[in-house]
């Protein structure tokens, strides 16, 4: 598993003030405009997370992976603005409000952790304004580089298959856009993982 940028942290140890939770492939975790009573950490799975245009059109965000934090932003108890679904079989631990102040109480650096996430979602949610001119290849520059951001390493263990249910792109572009990023010494393509070798390059893709 990719390491967070405070690798301090044994979230292991944590979870005991989280509650565990199960979602079953495509199923919503929580809806746009619903209330945010707390925020989960993803043990296994993948999570797509959305949100929709004026004009009700979905427009994918983010890819969340095991080790990341969801939900974060609404811990104000105000409306989630995103929406968030389970890409396969997934296992979340819910920290309600209550649970983030005894956590933090617990390990302090959690709570550094959660101020780099919130001002990352931010810049996602930035993102998306741009996001409708945007060509595939720059759709999946940002997705991967929003990946990478909370880690330290540039590994991002998801396949080509992840990708195509996630993204919503075609399963051949996908593939055309990888291979093209071989070629050029971008990337590797390591089974149900991706290592990005020049994220340098993958920024000016994304422009």
């Amino acid at each position: 598993m990719a390491i967070l940028f405070d690798s301090d942290i044994n979230w292991e140890t944590c979870l005991q003030f989280g509650t565990r939770q199960f979602f079953k492939e495509k199923q919503c975790i929580y809806q746009q405009g619903t209330m945010g009573e707390g925020f989960y950490y993803i043990q296994k799975g993948l999570v797509k997370v959305t949100t929709k245009t004026t004009n009700g059109k979905e427009r994918m965000l983010n890819i969340a992976i095991p080790g990341q934090l969801l939900g974060i932003q609404a811990m104000d108890r105000k409306p989630h603005f995103t929406t968030a679904t389970a890409v396969n079989d997934t296992v979340l631990y819910y920290f309600s409000c209550e649970h983030f102040q005894k956590l933090i109480n617990y390990q302090p650096l959690i709570l550094h952790m959660v101020i780099r996430t919130v001002i990352h979602k931010m810049h996602i949610l930035a993102d998306k304004i741009y996001l409708d001119t945007f060509t595939p290849e720059q759709q999946l520059s940002v997705i991967l580089l929003n990946i990478c951001y909370e880690f330290k390493n540039y590994e991002v263990p998801l396949s080509q298959q992840e990708l195509t249910k996630c993204t919503g792109l075609t399963r051949i572009t996908i593939y055309k856009i990888l291979k093209q990023w071989k070629e050029n010494e971008i990337i590797e393509v390591h089974g149900k993982k991706i290592i990005i070798n020049n994220p340098d390059e993958l920024k000016k893709i994304k422009g």
